[in-house]
C-alpha cells in the first residue's frame, strides 16, 4: 500500500505520538520512513525600526543556531525511538519555511507516497486566527495525509 512514508515531527508529545504511530505503520507495510522537521525563518520586528540602525545579523545567527540544535536534538530522539522499534529512520531537517511548505516539499524531495502528522487540535476561533500547519498539508499536498490527533 505505501512504501515509503514521511512524518512531520516537532518534539512535542502529539508529534511524538504520530511518528510512533509511523513507525508501526512503516513495520507493518515494510516501508522507508523518513522524519523531517522544519523551523521558520527568523524574522526581527521592531517598530520604528527605520529610525535607528541596528546590525542584526548577530541577533539572527543565534536564533539560527539555537533552531539548529532544537531540530537535531529532536531528529535524534526520532531516531532513537525508531531504533528500538527495529526500523531504519531517514531525517531530514528543512529551514527558513513554513512548516506545510517543509513537509511538503521534503515529501516531494523524498518521492513519499504518504505524510504523517499530529493535528495540534484547534477548533474553533483558535483555528482560523492561528491557522493550521495540518488543514495547509492537507490542502496542498499532491499524496495522502494521515492526520494522527
Amino acid at each position: 500500500m505505501y512504501s515509503n512514508i514521511v512524518c512531520a515531527i516537532d518534539g512535542s508529545d502529539l508529534s511524538t505520538k504520530a511518528f510512533t504511530h509511523a513507525i508501526a505503520l512503516a513495520g507493518k507495510l515494510g516501508a522507508r520512513l523518513t522524519a523531517v522537521t522544519v523551523t521558520d525563518p527568523s524574522i526581527i520586528i521592531a517598530p520604528g525600526a527605520e529610525m535607528m540602525m541596528v546590525d542584526t545579523s548577530s541577533i539572527l545567527a543565534e536564533l539560527d543556531k539555537a533552531k539548529e540544535e532544537s531540530a537535531k536534538g529532536v531528529l535524534e530522539d526520532a531516531t532513537r525511538l525508531a531504533s528500538a522499534a527495529g526500523i531504519s529512520l531517514a531525517t531530514h531537517h528543512v529551514p527558513d519555511l513554513p512548516a506545510a511548505e517543509g513537509i511538503i516539499r521534503q515529501a516531494k524531495t523524498a518521492g513519499a507516497d504518504l505524510i504523517v502528522m499530529g493535528s495540534h487540535g484547534r477548533r474553533g476561533l483558535g483555528r482560523l486566527l492561528l491557522g493550521s500547519q495540518a488543514a495547509e498539508v492537507l490542502a496542498h499536498a499532491e499524496i495522502p495525509v494521515l492526520i494522527i490527533k
